[in-house]
């Protein structure tokens, strides 16, 4: 059905006048985790004949100078730091694309897992492991052989020395140390994954963290006063929407393109026409929470 509707969406001429209309005078957060490099060479090559592509610190400096974006302005973010993005180097530079990359801490530069990939037996818990607290995860997680702290054979994010290369090209932000979800966690949990992962990748990566991309898309009120602070400049969401110079920097708003694999559905996730109107059938989920554990 996604499948008619992106065609749909698109062969109307729906994605065309929500890009052409709505989008040109917002900027639009993209959000993408583990494309593979022929994806991203047909990706990136729609979006920079289509938009304006710039980077995040571009964005965040535009607010605070009051400067002019151009229109159909588009920021390009990955989640997570898997290993793949290592091989999106040479598309990435050779088209000039500026790229922030949100690396949970505690994991790139080990052979730990990412909770939600360890194993096959996992998936189909995912969704409800998000939606119990922390410690109640963490230990059910063990029941599959689990553990955040536990070094495996293989390994699923990005090294040092894959970082270290990918500097000079990518903006590197921060997704907590070990990918929670925020509101699911205490106090104690919440300030060690946002501030400990901030202090980590300055320490240990020797990188400059102005940015947090909440996990999940999951956040509280309580999360957003501990990256405020973090001394963190602005916090990343998933909700569905725009941003401007005078949007919550720490509610950013963003799209889930979801590594597109076709130009189609590029096209109508890119414009954002596809999520509003889909979110405005079915609330997600995800997003502000008022509370927390």
């Amino acid at each position: 059905m996604s499948n008619i509707a992106y065609m749909a969406l698109r062969w109307s001429g729906v994605a065309w006048v929500w890009r052409e209309a709505v989008q040109r005078r917002k900027v639009t957060f993209l959000l993408f985790h583990d494309m593979d490099a022929t994806d991203a060479e047909r990706n990136f090559g729609y979006l920079k004949r289509h938009y304006n592509i710039i980077g995040l610190n571009d964005y965040l400096d535009a607010v605070k100078d009051g400067k002019r974006l151009p229109n159909k302005a588009v920021v390009i973010t990955f989640d997570d730091g898997h290993t793949s993005n290592y091989t999106l180097l040479p598309v990435i530079k050779q088209m000039q694309i500026p790229v922030t990359i949100f690396l949970c801490s505690s994991i790139v530069g080990t052979h730990r897992h990412f909770w939600f990939r360890h194993n096959t037996e996992i998936k189909p818990q995912i969704e409800a492991l998000k939606k119990i607290a922390n410690g109640r995860r963490l230990e059910t997680l063990r029941q599959y052989d689990f553990s955040q702290e536990q070094e495996y054979g293989d390994t699923q994010a990005l090294s040092k020395e894959q970082i270290e290369k990918m500097i000079p090209w990518v903006n590197f932000q921060s997704h907590t140390c070990f990918h929670p979800i925020l509101p699911q966690c205490n106090d104690t949990a919440a300030e060690k994954e946002i501030i400990g992962s901030k202090r980590q990748l300055e320490e240990v990566f020797g990188l400059t963290v102005n940015a947090l991309s909440y996990p999940n898309g999951d956040y509280s009120t309580r999360d957003i006063s501990l990256t405020q602070a973090a001394g963190y400049e602005c916090g990343i969401t998933v909700d569905s929407g725009y941003n401007n110079l005078k949007s919550n920097l720490f509610r950013l708003k963003r799209f889930s393109v979801n590594d597109a694999k076709n130009t189609t559905e590029l096209m109508v996730k890119a414009s954002g026409c596809y999520a509003l109107l889909k979110h405005w059938l079915h609330k997600p989920s995800y997003g502000f929470k008022a509370s927390h554990e």
